[in-house]
């Protein structure tokens, strides 16, 4: 009997996280992207999915991913960033991935009902399987072991 394809993710983050470690460290933290994209690959290979970690400033570039994701039976992590605040049509996009049967999970490398007024509404939320804040990079760990359950 083969083997069955893992699991296949994609954790996609928003505008700004391409400048972590450099932005606003004392929020989030002073690892960067890179050191992200390698826990995220060790994580989920330790789960037995398989993961791309991908980033992007560009609000159509993330709308896209979802409908790879939609079309392609893919789970998402995702962190919106500041699109969390405003993006229906990435909320939309976000829904389909759900209508395909697999899950979404927003994080959030900070928690953003600690922080500005405006942060602490998401149009994401109400669409996603769950989201986790405030835990920094192992919020990401976290959203992979949710959807290796969640996919089960």
């Amino acid at each position: 009997m083969a083997e069955a394809e893992p699991v296949k993710v994609i954790v996609v983050n928003g505008p700004n996280l391409g400048r972590l470690g450099v932005r606003q460290p004392d929020v989030y933290g002073k690892q960067d992207l890179e050191q992200l994209r390698r826990l995220c690959t060790q994580w989920a290979q330790d789960l037995g999915l398989g993961v791309d970690v991908r980033q992007t400033d560009d609000e159509a570039q993330m709308v896209q991913w979802m409908h790879e994701a939609a079309e392609g039976q893919k789970a998402v992590v995702m962190n919106p960033a500041a699109f969390t605040h405003y993006s229906y049509a990435l909320a939309d996009a976000a829904h389909m991935v759900l209508d395909a049967d697999m899950p979404l999970i927003e994080v959030h490398i900070s928690n953003p009902a600690a922080r500005d007024e405006f942060r602490k509404r998401s149009v994401i939320s109400p669409v996603a399987t769950g989201t986790i804040t405030g835990l920094g990079f192992f919020g990401y760990k976290l959203a992979l072991e949710a959807v290796a359950e969640l996919t089960k």
